[in-house]
């Protein structure tokens, strides 16, 4: 199984990654995508990934930080991204929940790096979060930019607006949050999902599955969101554990 979203480089993990990684086979993990969410965090992720053979790494500027985006940060990308090791840009997108960088800088931030995506020939991963319209405006607007592929990690909003949004053919990657007891429309949501344009995720040290919430997550615990997602399909977990791996293997060009 690939966790698809982790933050190894994130201080609650990196301690721990020598175990994490010796450990990997035992938890059923053939490979790690470690995320960064600015320039620094990408470096580290990037460091991270040259460290451990099956450790791979995205490269990007998440929309809390859009307003400290800088033409060299682009570049730096552009030259990481040169590695096999270094799989997508990400993660990018919108968050209209925290607001953390403004609107109009986060839609900006947005598309000048799907448009590097594009131009480097590389999937994104999306970060989305209270701006659901907003995020299908842009990429109905700009659809010729996710010629390489696009995921929205962690989704959590709507089964309507999920269909709209595999009709531009992206992807769809769940985490912890729909083991949660108070994620009634889950379900649904999942069962709405292309199996074919599916993954798997963690967001560790983030957004913990049950019965774990509220103690850090790591990346053995996407076989959690494994079981869960089984469940609501009424399949087998070793059946969403091959076609989801099969999944992000294609999608990030993963051998």
């Amino acid at each position: 199984m690939i966790d698809t979203h982790a933050h190894l480089n994130d201080k609650r993990l990196f301690t721990d990654i020598e175990q994490i990684i010796s450990e990997m086979h035992d938890d059923n993990l053939s490979a790690i995508i470690t995320v960064g969410y600015d320039r620094k965090s990408s470096e580290d992720c990037y460091k991270i990934s040259q460290k451990y053979s099956d450790v791979y790494c995205a490269v990007g500027i998440h929309p809390h930080d859009a307003k400290t985006a800088k033409k060299e940060d682009y570049e730096r990308f552009s030259q990481l991204i040169k590695d096999d090791k270094v799989v997508a840009i990400g993660e990018i997108g919108l968050d209209f929940h925290y607001d953390f960088s403004p609107r109009d800088v986060q839609q900006r931030v947005f598309l000048e790096q799907l448009e590097l995506a594009h131009f480097l020939k590389a999937p994104v991963i999306i970060h989305l979060r209270d701006a659901y319209q907003v995020m299908y405006n842009l990429l109905r607007q700009n659809k010729h930019l996710l010629e390489y592929g696009a995921v929205l990690h962690c989704y959590s909003g709507s089964k309507e607006m999920l269909r709209e949004y595999q009709k531009l053919g992206l992807f769809v990657s769940f985490g912890g949050s729909i083991t949660f007891k108070n994620a009634v429309d889950k379900p649904d949501v999942v069962r709405e999902t292309n199996l074919d344009m599916m993954m798997l995720e963690t967001d560790c040290p983030y957004l913990t599955p049950a019965p774990f919430r509220g103690k850090t997550n790591y990346p053995k615990y996407v076989n959690l969101v494994a079981k869960k997602v089984a469940e609501f399909l009424q399949k087998s977990y070793t059946e969403i554990d091959e076609i989801t791996t099969k999944n992000a293997k294609s999608f990030f060009g993963i051998k």
